[in-house]
């Protein structure tokens, strides 16, 4: 029978020493939570997680950009709304903006902030149960391609943990057409829609790719043993999350397909 290994002991897949001087920011606003746990999921998938204070003023020499989940300034105007205004978020509208298109990754929180960014489209509300959610959560990779999954194959399904009491996404009709017609909308619920998101959408992306917003959370299926259960209680889909980390690492240095 194969035990489940303890925390100090756990380990990912062995980091190719091509991704090694990768840089990863991730980011900490008052409120944040999972920010620990997406610089471990960075580290454990090869690269260095660099901590950014919501209140620096410079980004650094990052490669690219983490915004974790949590309750940014406790969620109490609207989720995310106060975080944008935050002095490092221009830095980060300007770098995913700009020429270079800094990879940009939003989970949870994360995901509010973009869209109150305006760097993704629509917005995030109470689900429509008005009740908060946690549970293990089956995805549908709808687009393979962005900075984000391209360690995935379109069609292929995930499962994640889920924690969110704003998580449904809505749009506008013409805007939810476009990101359909346009191939953004990356990631999809499957069997079972938790929040009401408008077409069971659960993660979008900006036209270029390197901005990727989603609600569940990855960086919390990154470790055999610690991650949603298989069937037969270890392994399996424990490690499904850890793609978004890889597949960025692939795209900063040359590799993705």
């Amino acid at each position: 029978m194969t035990s489940i290994p303890l925390i100090g002991e756990a380990v990912a897949v062995a980091a190719e020493p091509r991704l090694a001087g990768a840089k990863i920011g991730v980011v900490t606003f008052p409120g944040t939570l999972d920010d620990r746990d997406a610089a471990r999921a960075v580290r454990l998938a090869g690269a260095t997680a660099v901590p950014l204070w919501h209140a620096d003023t410079e980004l650094g020499d990052v490669d690219a950009v983490i915004i974790p989940g949590g309750f940014s300034y406790g969620d109490y105007l609207r989720a995310g709304a106060i975080s944008r205004f935050a002095p490092l978020m221009t830095k980060i509208i300007d770098a995913a903006n700009s020429e270079a298109k800094l990879p940009v990754l939003g989970i949870c929180n994360g995901f509010q902030i973009l869209t109150e960014s305006h760097l993704l489209p629509g917005s995030m509300i109470k689900n429509d149960h008005l009740k908060f959610i946690c549970r293990d959560q089956v995805l549908r990779v709808e687009n393979a391609n962005t900075a984000w999954t391209l360690d995935y194959q379109n069609g292929q399904e995930i499962t994640v943990p889920l924690k969110n009491q704003d998580g449904q996404y809505i749009a506008d009709e013409k805007t939810l057409d476009a990101l359909e017609a346009e191939g953004r909308v990356v990631f999809r619920y499957v069997g079972f829609n938790p929040n009401g998101s408008r077409r069971d959408i659960a993660g979008i992306s900006n036209a270029a790719g390197n901005v990727v917003g989603l609600m569940p959370h990855p960086e919390h299926a990154v470790e055999v043993g610690f991650g949603p259960e298989s069937l037969d209680g270890i392994g399996g889909s424990d490690t499904d999350g850890l793609g978004f980390f890889t597949s960025v690492l692939n795209k900063i240095v040359g590799g993705d397909k």
